[in-house]
């Protein structure tokens, strides 16, 4: 009888989870699907092209401070003093280079995540709005964890949410 308890006991979470309804949803492809992703992608090319234009600007800058190192390194008549500070130049040179990439970088990220989260929130208030019509327990988004079987409760709710985000 104690086993039976206890067998019973370890299959209640299965027999619940049995009868509830799951939802599936691909938040990529809605994202994908959303007007709003043309117009934030537009303005990250127009900010990482003015990064790019001004990286190059700091790329010829050193490549020309390479050159004059080089002229200067080989006239063995240079002096040692002067040799050094051509050096220092480049090393301060490739110095601000690399700062400046990290900054670009993390202004694109920021801005990135500036123009993307209110797209994905109103996405997340679909698919938390079509859970709640269709009285689903738990709603999986396949583009964050794949699913890999999908059983006669599951239902994909992904072209209700579409239907919700005006995308049909």
């Amino acid at each position: 009888m104690k086993r039976f308890f206890m067998i019973a006991i370890a299959l209640m979470p299965l027999m619940l989870m049995a009868q509830a309804r799951i939802g599936i949803v691909n938040s990529q492809q809605l994202f994908d699907l959303m007007p709003e992703k043309a117009s934030a992608e537009a303005q990250l090319k127009v900010l990482s092209d003015k990064f790019h234009t001004e990286y190059l600007m700091l790329q010829r800058d050193f490549d020309k401070k390479y050159a004059d190192y080089q002229v200067v390194a080989a006239d063995a008549s240079m002096p040692e003093a002067i040799k050094e500070r051509r050096v220092q130049e480049l090393q301060e040179s490739d110095k601000k280079m690399r700062e400046f990439e990290r900054r670009a970088a993390d202004e694109i990220a920021a801005r990135r995540e500036a123009l993307t989260k209110p797209v994905t929130d109103k996405i997340q208030a679909a698919i938390r709005t079509a859970g709640e019509q269709g009285a689903f327990d738990l709603v999986l988004d396949t583009a964050v964890t794949p699913v890999a079987y999908t059983g006669r409760n599951t239902v994909d709710i992904t072209p209700i949410v579409k239907k919700l985000l005006g995308l049909e």
